[in-house]
């Protein structure tokens, strides 16, 4: 239908010089695993305790329009990359082995970096399932990415990636380990510590995709059931309120750790989410209940926190810029002096003048496009491909049904074209086009 729209738009970004600028900081980028806004405190979730990050967030800028992709994989690889999914798919748990990384991005940049937590882009598929013989072990392994440094839960097959949190098992610096009586994030906390502290005269760059709060649901160090060994792997809902409190704790520790070695004033430090709340999880909001909504394109599912500190330089507030998960390579090279290698060939837009309360560094996002379709991949044959491309408030489909999300979030009220108003027509034209502009042969 988009064929008959108008012609092409181009919404590339652009970059210009700006007069005293900060010198580039270090960077820690921290991205959790399953968690909507409606998990924080700080974006009014009251079911979970979350100081620390309510906290780093009252110390810096907060995102209040921060989406992702609705599953893990998706958004790991736009962040990885800067590129949309229709540009960079392979299937479910694999990232192209010759893709360019973030890693390789800040190693060009002069950055010694690591990564330690969850990888998950190397082997997916188990031994038995049908698309075995196309799909093991052909993703990228963590030695390949950039990283000098590397820690990482689920780096080869599935089938021997063993447990995340109560005796993990991880990759580290090409060795397997196994610390029975361990607890997953812990070591990657401690990991990542002792690398900011060996770095600390940088400039050092840290990217921690955290394990938690995702499944299994199992007590956390701060569970009362930790006490029992023979409890540690036990699997119940309840226990997923501890594991967001957790991701809390993990949090505060890397923050406090910066702020201890005296980085604070030359450490940006981001946070964000790959996806929404599971949907077995309802939280509790100071607007009522809200089910999370892992794997759908609702709200539920990609609406997710963003926060930016970095002391004396981030003027603390709350920020309407959109941000996509494609954004960060984009911002990081920017921060690291290197604007002009930041908007090539890329999709992501810099947020870094957002960031630094200067204008004319980079142009404001004014959309977001989202091609998601996780298939192939073992268990997703359930899922569909959803096009869309959003504002922050209208979101329209490829099929042609439009969203005003801001008062109809869940997306239960489609507005079709016959329906149209002047604005909603305007809008629908707009956002089309950004639709036939991202289309690839």
């Amino acid at each position: 239908m988009f064929a008959v729209m108008l012609g092409v738009l181009s919404f590339a970004s652009t970059a210009t010089a700006i007069a005293a600028e900060p010198d580039r900081p270090n960077i820690i980028l921290i991205m959790a695993d399953d968690i909507g806004v409606d998990g924080l405190g700080v974006y009014g979730g009251t079911g979970y305790a979350t100081p620390n990050l309510d906290r780093l967030a009252a110390e810096g800028l907060r995102f209040d329009h921060a989406y992702a992709q609705p599953l893990c994989t998706n958004t790991r690889l736009q962040l990885m990359t800067g590129l949309h999914n229709n540009r960079n798919w392979i299937a479910f748990g694999i990232l192209d082995p010759g893709a360019k990384t973030i890693g390789h991005f800040m190693a060009e940049a002069g950055y010694t970096s690591c990564i330690a937590g969850k990888w998950q882009l190397q082997s997916y598929e188990r031994p038995t399932d049908p698309l075995a013989d196309q799909l093991r072990g052909i993703g990228m392994h963590p030695k390949d990415a950039g990283f000098d440094h590397y820690s990482l839960f689920h780096s080869l097959h599935t089938e021997d990636k063993g447990s995340r949190f109560a005796d993990p098992t991880y990759l580290q610096d090409g060795e397997l380990v196994h610390k029975p009586g361990s607890y997953g994030p812990d070591e990657w906390v401690d990991y990542i510590n002792a690398f900011i502290e060996r770095e600390k005269d940088g400039p050092f760059f840290v990217y921690y995709p955290m394990a938690l709060p995702h499944g299994p649901m199992v007590p956390t160090p701060l569970s009362k059931d930790w006490a029992d060994p023979a409890k540690r792997l036990d699997s119940d809902n309840l226990y997923f309120k501890d594991m967001v409190e957790y991701m809390d704790v993990c949090v505060g520790r890397i923050v406090d750790h910066v702020d201890e070695l005296g980085l604070g004033e030359n450490t940006l430090i981001l946070f964000y989410s790959d996806n929404g709340t599971d949907q077995r999880h309802t939280s509790q909001t100071i607007s009522g209940p809200v089910r999370g909504g892992k794997g759908l394109t609702t709200a539920a599912g990609t609406h997710v926190p963003a926060i930016a500190r970095w002391i004396g330089t981030v003027k603390p507030g709350v920020s309407d810029t959109l941000v996509d998960s494609t954004d960060f390579i984009p911002t990081l090279l920017e921060a690291a002096g290197q604007p002009g290698v930041a908007f090539n060939g890329l999709d992501g837009h810099s947020f870094y003048g957002e960031l630094i309360g200067a204008t004319g560094v980079s142009k404001p996002r004014e959309w977001i496009y989202s091609y998601y379709d996780p298939r192939p991949g073992m268990g997703k044959d359930r899922f569909r491909l959803h096009v869309s491309a959003r504002d922050c408030r209208w979101k329209l489909y490829d099929d042609g049904r439009l969203f005003d999300t801001k008062a109809d979030r869940l997306e239960q009220q489609p507005i079709l074209p016959e329906d149209d108003t002047a604005e909603s027509k305007a809008v629908r034209e707009r956002l089309a086009r950004v639709l036939v502009s991202q289309m690839v042969d």
